[in-house]
Parts: C-alpha cells; structure tokens; sequence
C-alpha cells in the first residue's frame, strides 16, 4: 500500500501526496537548484541522529510539552529527504523543505543566543569537569556535566528561544516543515557538533580553554594546601638523616 503524506495546499484544499511523488518533487527541485545542502537521513536507520549531540538535540525538542504533539510530524519529512537545504550561520538556520507544491517552503529558525550571565553561570559550573575538546564534541563527559544543557537557562534552548518561520499556508504554529528542518539540525549536529555553540553564540575555543583551564588550576590550588600526607622539606631531612 503506497503511503501518503498530508499536506495543505490551501486553507480550503486539502491534499495526500504519496512517497513517490514526494520523490518526484525532490529530485526534480535539486536538480533546478545547484547549491542546495540537503539532508541525508540514512534509509536503514531506525534513528534520525547518530552522535550524543544529534541524539539530545531531538531528545531536548520532544520533552517539551509545547513540541511533543507537533514536532513528530517532521520526521517522516526529513527521512524521506525532503529537507533539500539547510544552512547554519550561527543563530540563524535558513531552510527549503519539499512539499507538494513544484516550489519548496522556505523555512527560518532563529536561536537566541545565550546572554552573559548566562554564560558565565554556565562557565562556572563547567569549570574543571572537561578533559579536552575532542571529549566535548564525542560527548565523552561527566553526567553532572550533561545537566548543564537541560537546566532552566542552559545550553540546550528552550521554545521561547526558538522562533521560526514558513512559507506554507499551514495554520499550525508549527508546521510540519519546520519539525522537519528542527530535526534536521540535528542530522547537521552528527557531522559538525560545534554548530551547536555557533548557535548559542559560544565561542568554542575560549569556552573549552575556560573550563579546562579551570581544572588546571584547581589542580594548582590543591597542590598548594597543606595535607598530613605530604611531606615538607623539614621532614624529608630528617626522615633520611640529613640535619
């Protein structure tokens, strides 16, 4: 049985397109447009997203309230490969989603980046709890440390920190193109996480060295605290007979 996609072409018409001609519609508008940066979800897959960073990206989407009934709508879409470009400049994500229409939806997402105290705070609870950068683009961290992105006011957005945009005439505050192209960011985070900080306006190099740098010193600052299990200069020369 050949499965249908629903779409509104019109608030007064409503329309099924079915798989193959989705199909048709996608490759006919790849083929009339040279600089498209489309989004591959492989077919054999049982998940949108591979890494630690698209995973939770999605994961952060669905625990919303505001987003669970609607942002599934977009999965079936970016899986068939009707995302046929999306971009990030930092906050800014500009996106053509295929519909039944010849002319795909435009599509825009807009994150807020964080403020500064926000970041500071972020900054400060980080401190000391990150290896290196490799470890934070694998998501190789501590849990404590994972916190940090799903608190009130952390790294991951929340929805009033995502605003967006399409050209559909669907009446829904979020269509299912714009689903599609929040789940496509996510496909985007499995090939370069650092898309992410670019997002919420961190500069990644000064982020890691602060967090890591902080960790050195309170490496330095416990060296230079007394204990009974070290040894001072006094001791050592007399332990070994040496006064």
């Amino acid at each position: 049985m050949a499965k249908y996609y629903d779409i509104y072409d019109s608030f007064a018409n409503f329309k099924t397109l079915s798989v193959d001609e989705l199909k048709r519609n996608i490759e006919k508008s790849l083929s009339n447009e040279k600089n498209n940066e489309p989004v591959f979800v492989e077919a054999s897959s049982r998940k949108i997203c591979k890494s630690w960073w698209g995973e939770t990206w999605c994961k952060n989407l669905e625990r919303y309230a505001d987003y669970d009934s609607r942002i599934g709508r977009g999965r079936s879409y970016v899986r068939s490969g009707a995302v046929i470009d999306l971009k990030i400049k930092g906050g800014r994500i500009n996106a053509k989603v295929q519909g039944s229409r010849s002319k795909p939806y435009k599509v825009k997402v807009h994150i807020d980046e964080l403020d500064e105290k926000q970041r500071l705070k972020i900054e400060k609870q980080a401190s000391g709890k990150l290896r290196d950068l490799e470890s934070l683009i694998n998501g190789d961290f501590p849990e404590d440390l994972k916190e940090l992105f799903f608190q009130k006011g952390g790294l991951f957005p929340s929805p009033e920190e995502i605003h967006f945009d399409c050209t559909c005439p669907d009446w829904a505050d979020m269509c299912k193109h714009v689903a599609a192209v929040l789940y496509g960011v996510g496909v985007r985070l499995d090939s370069n996480p650092l898309y992410f900080f670019q997002m919420r306006g961190i500069d990644i190099e000064k982020f890691v060295d602060k967090v890591v740098s902080g960790k050195v010193q309170k490496m330095l600052d416990n060296a230079n605290n007394d204990s009974p299990r070290i040894l001072k200069n006094a001791d050592l020369l007399e332990i070994f007979s040496l006064t």
